[in-house]
């Protein structure tokens, strides 16, 4: 009795077929067309995007125009830009903010570490002090500081110190004490964020080490919460060097009042506003730049890679725009 299996033909080694008569051609040809064809891919046309762009060139097309057909004394704005009468106001509005950012910074990081005591005294009183100073304007602020001689008409420190408000409490004085524990109250809810992001172990560890609780905040904390606290510092440090501009209301000779006098005194008040805008930008870019760099430096604990740098990102879009060429049939 034979073996079905022995009825089934079995293929050639050499790939040939047996129902072929032993040439593997048809098999070949049949495996080819069963093969799906190559997907032919086509980009899909955002059209929306071109309309897009279209009407935002021609918005800004109309606004350019606008300007350039306006009666602006454009040789003013170039003979003063870099006069000695803004850069000295580009001065003063950048000392102010520097002062006043270091005022709040420090006392922004002592209201932190009361808002996080157990002792309910401190961190009542720090509350206190970020609700009222987050609760009311700048400007008022500003003026109560200027204004502290109707409540106090002498500083009187004992041996150490005794004069006049009204000759203690100049402009920069006012400016700088307004401003700066203004900023202290935002900063002090920065700081308390990036404190609180921390893991609780890293504190837990530390104790079991024998750390003291300052240690712990200085080596291990501060360090690690820094990430978090930069950045959002940053745009502070930008928002203050606007911020200052309000101490014109007082008399400060900061870069907005520099402008008011000179649009005053030559009725070139569009042009004074153009120069003082131009000041404005120059000095935000060169911090904005200068945080960029901080962020990216205390980034090293968290990310793997480190975010490429303004050049860098420049580098690759002027490389993507580069036209594909043939060489040896393939494009690269």
């Amino acid at each position: 009795m034979t073996d079905p299996l022995d009825k089934v033909p079995t293929p050639d080694p050499q790939g040939s077929d047996p129902k072929d008569g032993g040439s593997g051609g048809g098999h070949g040809a049949a495996v080819a067309a069963a093969r799906p064809e190559a997907i032919k891919a086509i980009p899909v046309r955002h059209y929306g995007r071109w309309i897009g762009s279209v009407v935002v060139l021609a918005l800004l097309g109309l606004l350019v125009k606008a300007f350039a057909d306006a009666q602006i004394q454009w040789s003013v704005v170039g003979d003063k830009l870099l006069d000695g009468t803004f850069a000295w106001g580009a001065w003063e509005t950048l000392k102010i903010t520097v002062l006043s950012m270091t005022i709040g910074v420090v006392l922004g990081a002592i209201l932190a570490v009361m808002r996080l005591s157990p002792n309910p005294v401190l961190s009542s009183v720090a509350w206190a002090y970020i609700w009222f100073f987050r609760g009311t304007p700048v400007l008022v602020q500003i003026f109560l500081w200027f204004n502290l001689s109707l409540v106090f008409a002498t500083l009187d420190l004992g041996p150490i110190y005794k004069n006049e408000m009204n000759d203690v409490m100049t402009p920069f004085v006012a400016a700088l004490l307004a401003l700066g524990l203004n900023e202290a109250a935002y900063m002090a809810e920065i700081t308390r964020a990036g404190i609180q992001s921390v893991d609780t172990g890293q504190t837990e560890a530390a104790h079991a080490l024998g750390m003291k609780g300052s240690q712990t905040m200085r080596r291990i904390v501060l360090p690690q919460a820094m990430r978090v606290i930069i950045p959002p510092t940053g745009n502070e440090f930008i928002n203050m060097l606007k911020t200052s501009s309000l101490a014109f209301a007082i008399g400060y000779g900061e870069l907005f009042l520099r402008g008011r006098q000179l649009g005053s005194r030559t009725l070139a008040v569009m042009e004074s506003l153009i120069i003082v805008s131009i000041w404005y930008l120059a000095l935000t870019t060169v911090f904005s730049i200068g945080q960029y760099y901080l962020e990216r430096y205390y980034a090293r604990g968290s990310n793997r890679t480190l975010p490429p740098t303004p050049l860098q990102r420049l580098k690759a879009q002027l490389t993507s725009f580069r036209v594909p060429s043939q060489v040896g049939g393939k494009t690269v």
